[in-house]
């Protein structure tokens, strides 16, 4: 396993690490579901053990995956292991009963809250885990102070911002200053990556790190669904509202997955290799985390480290999905 910097920290990562998302099961938020499905504790074991026994020493994590359920699970898993990890972790879209999740003592309670959770002294990367801070703004002044004040006290040791727009990263880096960003890239859609584009230059120009979360387009660059027979998901996991997962995406997929098969091998191991190593090819991306729920996926990620696409492979990657 190859290990990358975060930032202009000292601290590195695998190249591959765990999203522990699908950790926390089945959730709701306002009667939205925000989930997935739910995970069998021993098989998450397995699985979370042999990804050490290969090099990962990254997981990240967040408050609402379950609203705590992940953070726990993990350390139960750890047990006198957790301070050898490098674990993150996010704030912002549990508000318990504040008026916003942004609200500075909201932040801090939080914080203290996932650190009991983990079963830890600090946080090695805690996130703003998007990107609103309430109208105007107006949170914004007072979370990035109680951050960075949580940051001279040794509770976190560097500060991340997750966030779904440009726009939104554009906005908050000159005032979080962050260490990381993360954000949805794979393949698919990598436009926070791309040479030239706006959040690519802030990358750059701020020597931050970017952790890509989705890097298999949660199983659909695996060639897992078909548009003959589209997947159903019960209420509770968040892939009940989407449109990626119904016939006509699939059915828009399928040609692209085709063009890969054809050159690179039809395996899951295969498509795995290139959708990970595609973004591990961007220098600027720090670790990319998929998710996982049993030893097999796990296998079939960490199959892909150390198995770097060549600049032609990638290139060719690019113009599939570019439409080239």
């Amino acid at each position: 396993m190859k290990y990358r910097k975060l930032g202009k920290s000292d601290i590195e990562v695998s190249e591959i690490g765990l999203g522990c998302w699908t950790m926390g099961g089945l959730n709701w938020q306002n009667g939205v579901s925000i989930g997935w499905a739910d995970v069998d504790e021993n098989e998450v074991a397995e699985a979370i053990n042999y990804a050490i026994d290969m090099g990962v020493n990254h997981f990240d994590n967040a408050d609402v995956y379950g609203n705590g359920r992940a953070e726990r699970m993990l350390a139960r898993i750890l047990g006198n292991r957790t301070n050898d990890f490098i674990i993150a972790t996010k704030v912002g879209w549990f508000p318990g009963t504040a008026a916003h999740a942004y609200d500075p003592l909201h932040i801090r309670h939080q914080c203290e809250q996932s650190l009991k959770n983990l079963n830890r002294d600090y946080i090695d990367l805690y996130y703003f885990h998007h990107g609103n801070f309430g109208e105007n703004n107006m949170y914004l002044d007072d979370a990035v102070e109680v951050m960075y004040r949580l940051k001279e006290e040794g509770k976190i040791r560097l500060i991340g911002q997750s966030a779904y727009s440009n726009e939104d990263f554009l906005r908050l880096v000159p005032k979080v200053k962050p260490d990381v960003l993360q954000s949805s890239a794979n393949a698919i859609d990598d436009h926070y990556l791309a040479e030239g584009t706006p959040v690519r230059k802030l990358l750059e120009e701020e020597q931050m790190s970017f952790v890509a979360f989705s890097p298999l387009a949660q199983g659909l660059l695996l060639d897992k669904y078909k548009k003959e027979n589209p997947p159903e998901f019960q209420s509770g996991d968040h892939r009940s509202r989407s449109d990626k997962f119904k016939a006509e995406y699939l059915a828009w997929l399928e040609p692209k997955l085709n063009k890969l098969k054809e050159k690179f091998g039809s395996s899951t191991e295969d498509l795995a290799r290139v959708a990970l190593q595609y973004l591990l090819h961007y220098k600027v991306v720090g670790s990319v985390i998929p998710g996982f729920r049993n030893l097999q996926q796990v296998k079939i990620n960490l199959s892909a480290a150390d198995k770097p696409l060549s600049d032609e492979e990638f290139e060719f990657v690019r113009k599939v999905f570019a439409g080239d």
